[in-house]
């Protein structure tokens, strides 16, 4: 699934064809003909979510989810996907901007109905890391790995970054909630922000340690075999390091190639 740094992405890219132009074109024509004359007034990532505003007060809300994309072409250009993928496209004078297998892809006026229940946007300018840590707190988290994935306490975060947060600040992915003190909760999620950050920044080719797909590969810091294994409602998997992070591994680990 796209996290926080690729929408963030996204969204420049978007940006800087879109903004400003006037939408010639918009199919699906039953839903977004809408949009057809109106002018693209600003692209909004907020999360995993992204939002392309209209001067008619309209926006797009598209969400991501684990294969959906957006593309951007010149008028003409051959598709690197097949049509019957396109779940919207727009048309300017110069730009051909087409969103893929979204699962998400509507027309709303109102983002609260989408992305109300969100946490802060990790990627925020003015990210509040003290609401972070009430959300935290005021959940029903049992883990370190579990809380960092919940987007109603923090927005963006997905689990590349989950667990090389983890791993960079040598913390147990099992750990109580409840047994972390507020300093070291806020130093998790500001370090996740920090390495969203920097891969949003550099297009996603962050030169930084990490463990995340890693399993049974030697740690960057110690040389002791990644381990791997499900965790949380979800069964995400979770890389980490049984030395680094103090936390044995389980008596069956959870192959990975």
């Amino acid at each position: 699934m796209p996290e926080g740094d690729t929408i963030w992405r996204s969204a420049a890219a978007l940006r800087r064809r879109l903004e400003g132009h006037t939408v010639q074109s918009a199919t699906p024509a039953t839903a977004l003909g809408r949009l057809s004359g109106h002018r693209i007034t600003a692209v909004d990532p907020v999360g995993k979510h992204l939002f392309i505003r209209f001067d008619n007060g309209l926006s797009l809300h598209s969400h991501m989810r684990m294969h959906g994309a957006w593309h951007l072409y010149a008028p003409g250009e051959r598709w690197r996907r097949p049509e019957h993928m396109a779940r919207a496209v727009l048309q300017t004078d110069d730009t051909v901007a087409v969103c893929f297998l979204a699962p998400v892809i509507e027309l709303v006026k109102d983002d609260s109905n989408s992305v109300g229940h969100l946490g802060p946007d990790v990627l925020a300018p003015g990210f509040d890391a003290a609401a972070v840590v009430a959300r935290a707190r005021a959940g029903r988290f049992d883990t370190l790995g579990e809380v960092l994935l919940d987007q109603r306490v923090c927005a963006g975060i997905g689990n590349i970054h989950r667990c090389n947060s983890l791993w960079q600040l040598r913390l147990d992915p099992w750990r109580r909630v409840a047994d972390t003190d507020d300093d070291t909760l806020r130093r998790l999620f500001t370090t996740a922000r920090d390495r969203i950050r920097r891969s949003a920044v550099a297009r996603g080719f962050v030169a930084a340690p990490a463990v995340h797909g890693r399993g049974g590969r030697p740690c960057p810091r110690c040389g002791t075999a990644i381990a791997v294994r499900a965790q949380g409602e979800h069964a995400r998997l979770t890389y980490w390091c049984p030395l680094c992070q103090g936390v044995p591994a389980p008596v069956a680990q959870t192959p990975w190639r």
